[in-house]
This record gives structure tokens, C-alpha cells and sequence, in this order.
């Protein structure tokens, strides 16, 4: 099966801007607001960018923000502190009051011209390109449904729970599917269209029984995690025009 991305429509820039906040977002992944020029800033839902650790790194990630035109950018960032640039990093952003980065980056950006319904699949932090893609959908088309399935391997590395519970309770056009493989600690937010599901996320969609033909769809975490589900979209009758990941750029699949 063959997927395309969209084509990326601005020029990546280089530009400083400053660190304005850093929160726990859980114990494992940090939230960063970043601010510069509106104009510098700008991007379209689904794109990433990158951080510059030293001369030679940067470092990518999705921007977990619609754009707004106020300069102001969101980054959802797993902390692993047996990695060494995932530790500089965390050092850096807790002392820098500004940082270069490039950007915007990245073809998965959702489509605008399409009406179809929109089926996004993440994992882990993956939950921030399908954020800023929601935001920019309830914004630009708020009568387009969304069925957004978040898989982790336990419920407190679903984050943001409460945020896509709320999108749930209160658009009727949106669903909330969470997966994780081990049992939920407590129960799920209450709602019609909030739904929990136990076990890895490809199999889970494989027993869904949803028409896969009918959606756009964008997936957003590991290589492995993207062509699992990628395997099984394809049994189940996905378009392979209609699917997107930044997965399909940077990890081809032979």
C-alpha cells in the first residue's frame, strides 16, 4: 500500500524565540509554550519543527498548536532520562530564556479542501500533532467528525485524558477512543462517545469494524506503531490516498 503526504506549503525558517513556560504534563512528559514573531511562527496543523541542542543538533517535534496568529507555540515533549539529549534538553529549556528553532516542517498536514470524516491514530506524545490538527478542525470545520484514538501502554501515559475527554462531552462531531494495554487505574470520563479499549492499538482497530473507506487518517508515533496499523487499514479497505504520517517520509518502508 502506498501513502502520500501532503505537500508542505511555507518555507522552513530559522528564528530565536523565548521560553515561556514548562509544566509537568505527567511524570514522564513536559509541556513547552515558546513565543516569537506571529509571522515567524506561522504553521500549518500537523507540522513539526526542530530545536537546536548545540551547532549540530536539533532535535524534531510536532507542534501540539493550532496556529492563532499570536507568535505562541505548544510542544508536548517525553522526558526519558536515560537519553542524553532528551536530559540536555529538559536542562536547556529549565534555563534558557530563548532557543533557535526551525520551522515549519513536515507534509502531514491536514487537508481543509476534504470533508471526509477524520480518523486519528497516536500514540504516546504522537497525542500533540493530532491535538493541534483537532484545533485547527473546530476551528476552520466544525461540523467535520473526528474520531480520535489515543493508545499508551498505561493509563497514566494518557496525559491530556481529560482534554480529550472534554472534546468528547462536548462535540457531538468528535469520539474518544482510548487504548492502552495494560487495565485502566480508574475509570474513563463519562460520555456516549468516550470509549476505553485494552491491547495494542492495530489490533484493537482490526476488531473495530469501522469503514476505513470513509475516512481521512493520520497516524502519528513509531515507524512500528504506524505500520501496524498501516497493515491493517490496508486489509480493511483504507484509501491509500487518504492516509497520512510523518512516518512515511522520514522511515519508509521498502
Amino acid at each position: 500500500m502506498s501513502a502520500r503526504t501532503l505537500r508542505e506549503t511555507a518555507t522552513c525558517r530559522t528564528l530565536t524565540c523565548q521560553v515561556t513556560a514548562v509544566e509537568d504534563l505527567s511524570p514522564d512528559v513536559f509541556g513547552v509554550t515558546l513565543e516569537g514573531r506571529a509571522e515567524a511562527m506561522a504553521h500549518a496543523p500537523g507540522q513539526y519543527l526542530e530545536l537546536q541542542l548545540d551547532e549540530s543538533t536539533w532535535v524534531p517535534f510536532s507542534i501540539a498548536s493550532a496556529e492563532k496568529g499570536d507568535g505562541v507555540i505548544e510542544l508536548h515533549i517525553q522526558h526519558w532520562p536515560e537519553r542524553d539529549n532528551s536530559a540536555r534538553l529538559r536542562n536547556l529549556l529549565q534555563v534558557a530564556n530563548q532557543l533557535t528553532l526551525r520551522l515549519p516542517s513536515g507534509e502531514c498536514v491536514v487537508d481543509r479542501q476534504s470533508e471526509r470524516p477524520l480518523l486519528l491514530i497516536a500514540a504516546g506524545t504522537g497525542f500533540s500533532q493530532m491535538k493541534a490538527i483537532i484545533e485547527a478542525t473546530l476551528h476552520d470545520q466544525p461540523e467535520r467528525p473526528i474520531s480520535l484514538w489515543w493508545a499508551a501502554r498505561e493509563h497514566r501515559d494518557l496525559y491530556a485524558e481529560s482534554l480529550a475527554s472534554e472534546w468528547a462531552q462536548r462535540y457531538p462531531q468528535i469520539s474518544f477512543q482510548a487504548v492502552t494495554e495494560f487495565p485502566l487505574t480508574e475509570p474513563l470520563a463519562s460520555g456516549e462517545r468516550i470509549h476505553h479499549h485494552q491491547g495494542r492499538v492495530d489490533l484493537v482497530l482490526e476488531k473495530s469494524g469501522l469503514a476505513f473507506s470513509d475516512y481521512d487518517i493520520y497516524l502519528s508515533g513509531s515507524p512500528g506503531m504506524v505500520y501496524a496499523c498501516l497493515d491493517v487499514l490496508e486489509a480493511k479497505g483504507a484509501t491509500a490516498e487518504r492516509v497520512f504520517s510523518d512516518v512515511f517520509a522520514y522511515a519508509p518502508r521498502p
